[in-house]
């Protein structure tokens, strides 16, 4: 059996348990020795953060040649058309290479918690909540790809990654699960806590 963690990673936060110039990592939420992120989320987005104590586990939630779900819920500046979101879902390309096809549309604001601190808007300008899946981890992906059409993202919270959803975690909380190994399979038993 393997231990998986699901976290809500609050704005700020790395996705390291160490940092020598102290700024909160995930030492200050999760007590639990052992485990290890699988995957990153840049510290300035929020939401879903699996961890788990199987390195091979770890290593194929973070694998990019797995090509696994992640889904996205996105504010941007301004209110794409219809075209801006056909090129999300055709590809981008971008610096680093193209992009594989993303799924993409416009979605009402989702019923979240605020952001600490809460974002900055410019006077004026709409905004638009967007959901975005993609199948990489490339770092900042889903910001470069709403800047390259012309929509510059505002706030990202990670919602999914593969079969495993936020649900109803608040920032800084966790959950945990034991998993049969092909990860697939999942067993009830589960635990929460919160440390503010």
């Amino acid at each position: 059996m393997s231990r998986l963690i699901l976290f809500n990673k609050p704005y700020g936060v790395l996705t390291q348990f160490t940092d020598q110039s102290g700024r909160q990592t995930l030492a200050d939420f999760i007590p639990i020795k052992g485990v290890y992120p699988a995957g990153r989320l840049d510290r300035d987005s929020e939401g879903l953060l699996l961890l788990t104590d199987d390195g091979k586990l770890q290593h194929q939630l973070a694998n990019p040649k797995a090509k696994t779900w992640k889904r996205y819920w996105v504010e941007v500046e301004g209110i794409p058309d219809a075209a801006a979101l056909q090129r999300l879902c055709e590809g981008l390309e971008l610096k680093d290479g193209p992009t594989l096809p993303a799924r993409a549309r416009l979605i009402q604001p989702p019923a979240i918690w605020e952001r600490n601190p809460p974002v900055r808007f410019r006077a004026h300008i709409p905004t638009q909540w967007l959901e975005i899946e993609i199948r990489e981890g490339r770092n900042r992906q889903v910001r470069r790809m709403t800047a390259a059409i012309g929509y510059p993202t505002l706030r990202l919270v990670r919602s999914r990654i593969g079969q495993w959803e936020l649900g109803p975690l608040l920032p800084g909380q966790w959950r945990a699960i034991e998993i049969d190994t092909p990860i697939t399979r999942t067993r009830s038993r589960s635990n929460k806590k919160s440390r503010r």
